[in-house]
């Protein structure tokens, strides 16, 4: 599967995710943010994390508004997978891929550790194999995960659209939310690192599982 990489200025996780890429058989490929790129370029996106555009304005913002967002709005629509990780979770949700908006943590900290997690629902394009009650443990590492809906969109944001949730919430994130998909599924995004977790030595290697 060829699935592109997206590198906005500020993007520090890129090269872990290209390398995960190819070490879980895949053929990776930049997509630059300067750049529309022709949706049958690749089969899939994933918008890795970091700080893009400095995390100026809210997190995400100014990345939303990019070229390449435009051609990943395009893929999204024509039902190919798009998987956002950390940063790339709030561009998604700036460019209304996904719906909320991930805000400062409750503890107003950088929060960079371990976290447990809980499989709610299994999605047919990431991490197929997980299954709906399983535990699983991801690294963590940002400012502003705490994920929130406002009253009216958090009822219509049906259960099925929950991923992951927090099993010890770490930033107070709206009903422990960790993950989210759209309501077709294939535009998924979660706060965790799952590239930093592909071998035991990494301290686990559960992040295998979502590619």
């Amino acid at each position: 599967m060829k699935i592109g990489v997206t590198r906005f200025p500020g993007t520090n996780c890129d090269h872990d995710i290209f390398e995960m890429v190819k070490e879980l058989g895949h053929s990776p490929q930049w997509l630059w943010f300067e750049e529309k790129f022709s949706v049958d370029l690749v089969d899939a996106v994933i918008i890795p994390g970091g700080f893009s555009y400095g995390d100026y304005l809210r997190c995400g913002a100014l990345a939303a508004q990019s070229p390449v967002m435009m051609s990943v709005k395009e893929l999204a629509q024509k039902g190919k997978p798009v998987l956002g990780i950390c940063n790339g979770f709030q561009i998604l949700c700036e460019a209304g891929l996904l719906p909320g908006v991930l805000t400062r943590n409750k503890s107003q900290n950088f929060i960079d550790r371990w976290v447990e997690l809980e499989v709610k629902n299994t999605n047919p394009f990431f991490a197929k194999k997980l299954i709906p009650g399983q535990k699983i443990k991801l690294p963590i590492a940002h400012g502003e995960g705490n994920f929130f809906l406002p009253e009216v969109q958090h009822a219509k944001l049906k259960p099925s659209q929950v991923w992951l949730t927090y099993t010890d919430n770490p930033n107070g994130s709206m009903n422990d939310i960790a993950g989210i998909s759209n309501e077709s599924g294939n535009v998924v995004g979660l706060m965790p690192h799952p590239e930093r977790a592909l071998f035991e030595w990494m301290g686990g290697s559960e992040g295998r599982a979502f590619l």
